[in-house]
């Protein structure tokens, strides 16, 4: 796992429990239907056999030192939770547009409250900026995108959640380590069991963090002796994001990146995070910033085109690969860097998206590489991403048939290809 929430999420919607509210009060029972009763009786047997599952997990834990105590408290009311794997198991293999994604992560109401909930905790940010050396716009950006600046850090039991993934088995050594290591901070003392709540993915607190990142970069901000992510007060969960970005090697006054245009007849195949030339050197390629202006020099930089030719192009400097520990999508990483410019007076995108695009469903995407490798573009496999090999696939097929060879996985090429 390479960020925060990378291996759980499939999704760009990626990060924040995003619970509603649960609403108690009677019920009045009705009569099930045909296929309630199987559902019924399919989790009895789930829990049957999860509670026998839970018992095995205890002795093991025992053995790597979590006190029986500490488990007993833990598990009491846990159960088989269906909802939980419902939801692992429903996640939707098609994925946000960037743009549509954008549309919500740097909405204007959420930029809103950025800057309210930046000027309630302006000391508090300011601290942790002084502290870790990254700005706390940077830090409020991920909080938002995380939790809505709190509003939603998620209602799951995550001892429940984690066991439950756990036991069904998909990812089941993943969660379990995630079990063990929330084992671990209950034993700590940092929270009680029934407060140490999440998403359905066990990510927790205001910034979600996943227990083993937890028990890695949590911090104690107000001193009480117990790093408290779950609090009403953000403090502890926003020095934890910045003690993680900074461990990650973020550099302060460095942006993440900057929205660019490139000139006609550009190169597309210097393009991507693997290609890094100094802003003078890009310069001298034509790549202006969207004012007409050279870039400043922040070290060297790669040319990112998230939606191809067709859309925005950013000159993407080293911090954007320290979001990236976050989080791999390339949406989430724009989301926080340029909700972050927002948040202390940085102005929309400049550039269009081709918004009549439609993204590939990951099975269209596993279609795209076997008809690419087929006609002698090879991917160098079939795994329905769209890494580097592909995306020189893409541009070799796309200059083979005349079109600008920008690398996009466009629809549009897969209508071609088909």
């Amino acid at each position: 796992m390479r960020g925060i929430l990378a291996a759980v999420f499939v999704t760009f919607l990626v990060g924040g429990a995003h619970a509603g509210p649960i609403v108690g009060g009677s019920v009045t029972p009705s009569m099930p239907k045909q296929g309630d009763t199987m559902v019924v009786v399919e989790a009895s047997v789930s829990n049957q056999a999860f509670q026998s599952w839970v018992e095995k997990f205890q002795r093991r834990a025992r053995g790597m030192g979590i006190r029986a105590t500490v488990l007993t408290e833990a598990f009491q009311g846990v159960r088989y939770n269906a909802d939980v794997v419902r939801k692992d198991r429903n996640q939707s293999e098609f994925t946000k547009q960037i743009w549509d994604y954008l549309d919500t992560a740097v909405s204007s109401t959420r930029v809103r409250n950025g800057k309210r909930a930046m000027s309630k905790h302006i000391r508090t940010l300011k601290a942790i900026e002084a502290q870790y050396g990254v700005e706390a716009e940077v830090v409020a950006a991920v909080w938002g995108l995380e939790s809505a600046y709190g509003t939603f850090r998620g209602k799951e039991n995550v001892i429940e959640a984690l066991a439950t993934l756990a036991f069904d088995g998909r990812r089941g050594r993943f969660f379990e380590r995630q079990l063990i290591a929330a084992l671990r901070i209950l034993q700590s003392g940092d929270v009680a069991p029934r407060k140490m709540t999440g998403s359905w993915a066990g990510a927790m607190g205001h910034t979600q963090f996943i227990p083993t990142s937890y028990q890695s970069f949590a911090q104690d901000h107000d001193g009480d002796g117990r790093r408290d992510i779950w609090s009403d007060d953000p403090g502890d969960a926003l020095a934890s994001t910045a003690h993680y970005l900074k461990q990650h090697g973020w550099t302060k006054d460095q942006p993440w990146g900057v929205e660019v245009t490139v000139p006609k007849g550009f190169d597309y195949a210097q393009a991507g995070v693997r290609i890094k030339k100094s802003p003078a050197q890009w310069a001298r390629l034509g790549v202006r910033d969207v004012k007409g202006g050279k870039v400043a020099n922040h070290g060297r930089a790669s040319i990112l085109l998230p939606a191809g030719a067709r859309g925005a192009a950013f000159m993407i400097f080293d911090n954007f690969h320290v979001i990236e520990r976050y989080n791999t999508a390339d949406a989430y990483v724009i989301g926080v860097g340029h909700l972050s410019d927002r948040l202390v007076g940085g102005p929309k995108l400049k550039s269009g998206w081709p918004r009549d695009d439609r993204n590939p469903a990951f099975r269209e995407k596993q279609e795209m590489q076997r008809l690419l490798t087929s006609r002698g573009f090879t991917t160098s496999g079939v795994d329905g991403i769209i890494g580097p090999n592909t995306i020189s696939a893409i541009r070799r097929f796309q200059t083979s048939v005349g079109m600008v060879p920008d690398g996009y996985a466009s629809f549009e090429i897969l209508k071609r290809l088909r």
